[in-house]
């Protein structure tokens, strides 16, 4: 297979608004290393560490909401999820579904033809399990809002399915974030979790996972996206910020609240844990800076859980449960890559419910 030596690329040249996301029609294909491969990409989900990325929303100095539009604030030394700058130009987009048409030194000429899925955690091969040493693909190493991308093979997770290429690329960021999250609070059959915002693609992926597990679920999101969330199966879906919580729980005793809202609301979602229950984050899209009255963590005995760095076996199971249909996506909307700045609007936007997916069939050029 002849393949070419540029590509179609939509390069973040810097911090700040969607204009910073540039097309370029001849961009340089990367090769593949010692250990890598290279995949043409079928299809590539839009996630929130491209918008936070971006705008450099991750640096402590920012204390607003995330909005997608320039930020004053930006801190220089920490505007990137792992606390650090980060090199520009970059070709975001984590969420790859596509194939394997290449491979580097060292790596099974076989595995050319694989279809694939992405792990987005760039581990430290000698010592995988240092999360200092850990980091994310189209962050730390360009990723997918391309027309080719090179990883590690090992992040390259092979997976038989008949769902679209659209489909497999709303799993890979939204779908290991919820799992690990349930994963970090141990959630099992005998909890019931409280899911804010449960329209998104994280949250609506945390609703599908937790009843997978036999949990209870309670979805919070506003009354227009109700039918859509009731689609992916809770057992009860409430407003997104009821001002008795309590009340509109009627009764329903929480005990795990997985959230990646943060925000103004946040104090409710706390006070309303049974005793001993477990809160794990994964994000603060209203805010984060919330305000915490340290009586009710410690004498109701909760956990609080930061969730970013997934468990490794996290993708493994993920692809299990995609293969066996126990999980199923939440596609709200295709775009082409050239439509990259108008997909991220309408993904800030938050008025669609699942994700946002950017597909190259849309321009032709998919279907691999």
């Amino acid at each position: 297979m002849t393949l070419p030596k540029t590509m179609k690329a939509m390069v973040t040249m810097g911090h700040g608004d969607l204009d910073q996301m540039v097309l370029h029609k001849a961009w340089p294909r990367p090769e593949p290393g010692v250990g890598e491969v290279l995949i043409r990409v079928g299809a590539c989900g839009l996630n929130n560490t491209d918008v936070n990325t971006r705008i450099g929303w991750y640096s402590k100095s920012v204390t607003s909401a995330t909005t997608g539009g320039t930020l004053d604030d930006v801190g220089t030394e920490d505007p990137s999820w792992g606390g650090a700058p980060i090199s520009f130009p970059r070709i975001q987009g984590a969420d790859v579904c596509g194939r394997i048409v290449a491979v580097g030194e060292g790596v099974e000429a076989s595995r050319i033809g694989e279809r694939i899925i992405t792990d987005n955690w760039l581990r430290d091969a000698e010592h995988p399990e240092d999360l200092n040493k850990t980091g994310y693909f189209g962050s730390e190493r360009d990723g997918g809002f391309a027309e080719y991308t090179a990883l590690p093979s090992r992040n390259a997770l092979a997976i038989q399915s008949d769902l679209t290429d659209a489909e497999l690329a709303t799993f890979s960021c939204s779908y290991s974030t919820a799992e690990g999250m349930l994963t970090r609070a141990n959630v099992t059959a005998s909890d019931t979790v409280l899911v804010p915002g449960a329209s998104g693609g994280v949250g609506g992926a945390l609703v599908q996972l937790a009843k997978r597990r036999g949990a209870r679920v309670v979805a919070m999101a506003s009354e227009a996206k109700h039918s859509d969330v009731m689609d992916l199966g809770p057992d009860k879906v409430l407003p997104r910020a009821p001002d008795n919580l309590r009340g509109a729980l009627e009764g329903e005793t929480i005990t795990v609240v997985a959230d990646v809202v943060g925000g103004p609301y946040w104090p409710k979602l706390i006070d309303i844990l049974e005793r001993g229950g477990r809160y794990t984050c994964s994000g603060a899209i209203a805010g984060p800076m919330v305000e915490l009255d340290l009586r009710t963590l410690y004498l109701r005995d909760l956990t609080f859980m930061g969730s970013t760095v997934i468990a490794r076996e996290v993708m493994t199971n993920l692809i299990d449960y995609i293969e066996k249909g126990e999980i199923r996506p939440a596609l709200a909307a295709t775009y082409p890559l050239e439509e990259l700045h108008a997909a991220q609007a309408a993904f800030i936007a938050k008025t669609h419910t699942g994700n946002i997916v950017i597909d190259h069939r849309v321009s032709g050029e998919g279907d691999v």
